[in-house]
């Protein structure tokens, strides 16, 4: 009975001993995981249609679970045009619409539509807001100036960018792997492209011959 107790206490302490030399260690292949870089995704879309308007890159899918900001995505209408032209914003985000300019506005998105809504004629100064649940395209459109458009494109994650108004963009801190990369604008069909990233490493891609809608 006493070599029992012995060996039974001698194994606790010895239990105990590892489990303290080891936590210093818990946790740091995750932590090392985590750290890991990113790549970059950088590239042109070939089309003089993005002098005017951009045209925005992204990665279609990436697995994992990306929240909405916590700060609200901001659309303005100020000078009877909305502000920005083209907003991309992750699935899930609430919008703040500002009515910023000296008449009265409205907001509404037509049928067919990812999300269609209709805000109501609102007065300067006022802001309302809209929750954006559906990936894909929503055209924003003022009942009182037929002539004002936007749009609102749903993500299903962060790495995304608009170009400059000579196409090029760049899409840093990308996870490595294998993705699919599109394209999305007004007056031109979607375009994509397999892409494979690797860690600090820079991807180029060219989108071109892309054709009207």
């Amino acid at each position: 009975m006493r070599l029992m107790k012995k060996l039974f206490i001698f194994g606790l302490i010895w239990g105990v001993a590892l489990l303290i030399f080891s936590l210093p260690f818990a946790g740091q292949v995750p932590q090392a995981k985590a750290m890991d870089p990113g790549g970059t995704i950088k590239g042109v879309v070939a089309t003089p249609w993005v002098s005017r308007y951009p045209a925005l890159v992204y990665v279609e899918h990436i697995n994992g679970n990306f929240p909405p900001p916590k700060e609200n995505p901001h659309m303005s209408q100020k000078g009877l045009q909305f502000h920005p032209h083209i907003l991309p914003v992750l699935k899930g985000s609430t919008v703040d619409f500002t009515n910023d300019d000296t008449v009265a506005h409205n907001v509404f998105s037509p049928p067919g539509s990812a999300t269609s809504f209709n805000l109501g004629i609102y007065g300067p100064g006022v802001k309302k807001t809209q929750t954006f649940n559906n990936l894909g395209e929503v055209p924003l459109l003022c009942i009182v100036h037929p002539d004002m458009s936007a749009f609102v494109i749903v993500l299903q994650n962060p790495y995304y960018a608009l170009t400059d108004n000579s196409g090029k963009f760049e899409i840093k801190d990308v996870p490595a792997g294998t993705y699919t990369l599109k394209t999305w604008d007004e007056k031109l069909k979607a375009a994509s492209q397999q892409v494979t990233v690797e860690a600090g490493k820079t991807t180029t891609v060219e989108f071109k011959g892309l054709t009207r809608r």
